[in-house]
C-alpha cells in the first residue's frame, strides 16, 4: 500500500512539473508575440473587434429573423383578405 502512495504522489508530482512547464512555456510565447505591441495598435484591434462584433450581430439578427421581410408579407397578405370583403367604389356612377 504504501508503494503505491509512493509511486502515485511521484507521478502527481511530475503531472504537476509537467504542466507548469508547459503554462510558462505559453506565457513565454505570448509575451514574445506582444512585445512589439503598443498603443497605437492595441487601438486599432479594440475598433477592428467593434467592428467584428457588430457585423456579427447584425447577421445574427438576420439569421434569426429580426429583420426578416416574411413579417411585412403576412401584414399585406393580412390588409388584402380584410379589404376583399368590403365594396370599394372604383370612380363610376351606375345609375341616375
Amino acid at each position: 500500500m504504501h508503494q503505491v502512495l509512493l509511486y502515485s504522489s511521484l507521478f502527481i508530482a511530475v503531472l504537476g512539473l509537467y504542466f507548469g512547464l508547459y503554462a510558462c512555456g505559453r506565457v513565454a510565447k505570448i509575451s514574445k508575440a506582444t512585445n512589439d505591441l503598443d498603443w497605437d495598435a492595441v487601438a486599432n484591434m479594440t475598433g477592428d473587434l467593434a467592428t467584428t462584433k457588430k457585423t456579427i450581430q447584425t447577421l445574427n439578427n438576420r439569421i434569426n429573423g429580426m429583420h426578416s421581410p416574411k413579417i411585412a408579407d403576412q401584414e399585406l397578405m393580412l390588409q388584402l383578405l380584410q379589404n376583399q370583403g368590403k365594396a370599394q367604389p372604383n370612380g363610376k356612377m351606375i345609375g341616375g
